[in-house]
């Protein structure tokens, strides 16, 4: 859970094409943004792998790469919600970006919390293991 926690406490830079400098307007009155980017650092061969263990842990059984979060997928286009900590110009500084470094961002769009469900959401017993491992390491 080292790697979660250690993502965190990091912040990024997202800079956007000059080009495309208006498309930020407005973007500072949002505190997170949904950002999809391109895994472009995922291997070849893991984008034909169907199950995965999450998080490489064995102790969690092996699941279809659809009902996980990993990287590895058929089509590397990964998603994460970054709290937005500042702007300037065309670059946005931001706090939670799990991508790597070179990444290429596909889009951004403010997170606004009402658009996804808060009610009757289920995950699976592994998944809520992981959340409390992860909960219990940040204190």
């Amino acid at each position: 859970m080292r790697r979660v926690r250690e993502t965190e406490e990091e912040t990024s830079e997202i800079i956007i094409n000059m080009d495309l400098i208006e498309t930020l307007d407005g973007i500072e009155d949002y505190s997170h943004l949904t950002v999809l980017y391109w895994a472009h650092g995922v291997p070849e061969k893991s984008r034909i792998l169907t199950r995965v263990h999450p998080m490489g842990r064995k102790d969690i059984p092996a699941t279809g790469v659809f009902g996980t979060c990993s990287p590895a997928r058929p089509n590397p286009v990964l998603m994460t919600v970054v709290r937005l900590c500042g702007r300037n110009g065309n670059v946005l500084e931001v706090a939670d970006l799990d991508a790597i470094d070179g990444s290429p961002v596909i889009d951004i769009k403010p997170y606004v919390r009402d658009f996804f469900p808060q009610h009757d959401v289920k995950i699976p017993e592994w998944m809520q293991q992981i959340q409390r491992e992860v909960n219990r390491s940040d204190r």
